[in-house]
């Protein structure tokens, strides 16, 4: 008899596509995924503002959704945050046939503060909220993935990170060229003797300090965009800063020198070892290939 495993997956976005295209790979689930992908693609746009739909929320809630049907996407509304906190349409859940273990995915707003709290054995989330909330503070940086679990302490949590999903973006530091000395890149050397601003994400200080490492982050007051404001253009502002790119092109396009990549920013498989048991090791080799680029270690 098949088995069927809850995996705690983001709602949607970035990470919640890469976890669906891994499933679609492994099994054969590459019209689910599409579906998925592509309503959630439309309804951000409806949010957004740069589609109209025809009909209400809940209207097309109704046409997406087939709940009596485990193997067919479901989804939910919640309030987004932006002005106004418009209806957005979210995924709920999807069960996929993957080799012998079906996989239940379950949509959660944080799948990683659902494995905190036990709910789940697996899930996917950002590597970002791991460094956030868990990852100890060093005077060495952070500089792989691989490396997050040792910066785990045991009586924090009982979660651990498994694999990446290798969606990978990098946390980058850019700067003006008037903020560097003659001849430098913007890199954690050059931090080592930099004091002034560094602009970030008001909510990545935890990581950003992860990641240079407290020796490098001392004479460093962190700035923060303002409501509205371009990330790069508050970074050529201050004139250093810590930035997600991918290409760097909208960060020349200001008149930044884009630097050392940082960390990556990656969806990765995360483990409750408490709640593990022999279907949920049976699931993660489904993920955590011989293949994978990120080789990390549980215990």
């Amino acid at each position: 008899m098949t088995e069927t495993i809850p995996v705690a997956v983001p709602r949607k976005g970035r990470p919640l596509e890469a976890v669906l295209q891994r499933v679609a790979d492994e099994g054969d689930a590459q019209q689910v995924a599409d579906e998925i992908i592509s309503t959630l693609r439309y309804e951000k746009a409806v949010t957004k503002g740069s589609q109209v739909a025809e009909h209400g929320a809940y209207e097309r809630l109704a046409d997406y959704s087939t709940p009596e049907e485990e193997t067919k996407p479901d989804f939910t509304v919640l309030c987004d945050d932006r002005a106004g906190k418009p209806r957005r349409i979210v995924f709920d859940s999807v069960t996929v046939p993957v080799g012998d273990v079906n996989l239940r995915l379950v949509g959660r707003e944080e799948p990683f503060r659902a494995l905190r709290k036990h709910e789940f054995a697996l899930g996917f989330d950002s590597a970002d909220l791991v460094l956030e909330e868990v990852v100890g503070l060093r005077p060495d940086p952070l500089t792989r993935i691989a490396d997050v679990n040792a910066r785990i302490d045991p009586h924090d949590t009982d979660v651990r990170v498994v694999a990446g999903m290798g969606d990978t973006v990098y946390h980058t530091l850019m700067a003006t060229p008037e903020s560097l000395p003659q001849g430098e890149q913007p890199t954690r050397d050059f931090l080592a003797n930099y004091e002034g601003p560094l602009c970030i994400s008001p909510r990545y200080e935890r990581l950003v300090e992860a990641v240079l490492g407290t020796r490098n982050t001392e004479s460093l007051d962190f700035s923060y965009p303002v409501e509205d404001e371009e990330e790069e253009a508050a970074i050529a502002e201050d004139g250093v800063g810590v930035y997600l790119t991918v290409t760097g092109s909208t960060a020349r396009e200001h008149g930044l020198v884009v630097g050392e990549e940082l960390f990556p920013s990656e969806t990765v498989l995360m483990e409750n070892y408490e709640e593990s048991g022999e279907i949920a090791e049976h699931a993660k080799e489904l993920f955590a290939t011989d293949d994978s680029e990120t080789e990390i270690a549980i215990h």
